[in-house]
């Protein structure tokens, strides 16, 4: 074939062939580099997004189409042999449909970045994540397109080799089955958006900032510093708290005073509670109440809501909250709990203990305030009887 390729060819239909590949790729490279100095000058003028599409696919333009069209040129200048001339048909028709896949992924690429793009209404998080997805999954479809293209092209049985691989897949499905749930579970959170990312999110005890959300695993940035990885199939088997999307929060915290509180000056407390909790902006205030009797003190609770999700906002509140009441009640003489047990032994003696140290008081030795161990509590209540 070759030596019948060089006989029926001159020296000048090779020159003319070669002159026709190189001169094809010349004149490409020089009108790919024209239009798109062109199309940049006129882009940054223009609201429609056809030119940027066209600078889209002409920077993927690549030497192949150069090629393709040059090998075709320089066959019209030779005598080849059948077989050859099959060939290089296939040649060329397989160097134009890899070309036509660079376009069809720029062009995908170029059609999910107008669609997520950073104009668009929508969480960010959610838009990232989204096209994160839609690319790869684009992409993986597109090229096995174009790889059952070519291969057709050159003469397989694509028919064939699908349904060998259809076989085969249910094998290799079988031996992948993580990564498969993996991958499904991917899927799951970019329809259902569970999470997105920037989204802070707690799973059992371990929390962070969403970075990352990938085919088989999602990253988390703790608030410790280091990155904690999941499993996409683990995580939504989880149960998933997303604070990204309180609106609201509501904060309910308990109050004690001590027993010897009078009456009178429990009633006002709720009232105090209020004022403080109603004097702070971003804060609706919900309810205050004398809630029971303690162990060791008077309790109270009380509910308020915050405006904001923002955590610091919500301690910014509490703890001017809790000066305005430590104020208040220093004014009105009213004391904060502080956890003690008294205990009675056969009526004659008391014993008053404190998880504070406690010490003597001064000139009554018989009053002494003491701090017993278990045991010696113990053994005292068994003498009182």
């Amino acid at each position: 074939m070759f030596r019948e390729l060089i006989s029926n060819n001159t020296l000048q239909d090779w020159s003319y062939a070669l002159l026709a590949i190189i001169g094809s790729m010349l004149v490409l490279h020089t009108v790919r580099r024209l239009l798109l100095a062109r199309l940049a000058a006129i882009t940054p003028t223009t609201d429609n997004g056809i030119d940027d599409f066209l600078v889209e696919l002409l920077s993927v333009t690549r030497i192949l189409l150069g090629a393709a069209i040059g090998l075709y040129i320089a066959t019209r200048f030779l005598t080849l042999p059948e077989a050859l001339t099959t060939l290089v048909n296939r040649i060329f028709v397989g160097l134009l449909l890899l070309q036509a896949g660079f376009w069809a992924n720029r062009g995908f690429d170029f059609w999910l970045q107008r669609r997520f793009s950073v104009t668009t209404p929508g969480d960010p998080g959610a838009r990232a994540m989204t096209r994160s997805l839609l690319t790869f999954i684009g992409r993986v479809v597109l090229w096995a397109l174009v790889l059952l293209l070519v291969l057709d092209n050159l003469g397989l049985d694509v028919t064939a080799l699908i349904a060998s691989l259809g076989i085969g897949g249910i094998a290799v499905a079988l031996a992948v089955q993580n990564i498969l749930s993996d991958l499904f579970a991917s899927l799951s959170i970019a329809v259902d958006q569970p999470f997105v990312i920037g989204d802070f999110i707690i799973v059992d005890d371990l929390m962070g900032t969403v970075e990352h959300v990938g085919l088989k695993t999602t990253r988390v940035r703790s608030l410790s510093g280091e990155q904690i990885i999941f499993s996409n199939n683990d995580l939504l088997k989880s149960r998933i708290r997303n604070y990204k999307r309180m609106q609201e929060r509501r904060i309910a915290f308990p109050i004690g005073v001590t027993y010897g509180t009078p009456a009178d000056r429990l009633e006002v407390i709720p009232d105090l509670i209020r004022q403080a909790i109603e004097s702070q902006p971003e804060v609706r205030f919900d309810r205050a109440h004398f809630k029971g009797f303690g162990a060791s003190s008077l309790d109270f609770e009380a509910v308020y809501i915050v405006l904001s999700a923002d955590f610091n906002v919500y301690m910014d509140v509490q703890q001017a909250i809790n000066l305005q009441l430590v104020r208040a009640f220093a004014e009105r003489e009213i004391q904060f709990a502080l956890p003690t047990q008294t205990l009675h032994v056969g009526g004659r003696l008391q014993v008053e203990g404190s998880l504070q140290a406690a010490e003597p008081d001064e000139g009554k030795p018989e009053g002494r305030r003491l701090s017993p161990a278990p045991e010696a509590l113990q053994s005292w209540a068994k003498a009182g009887t």
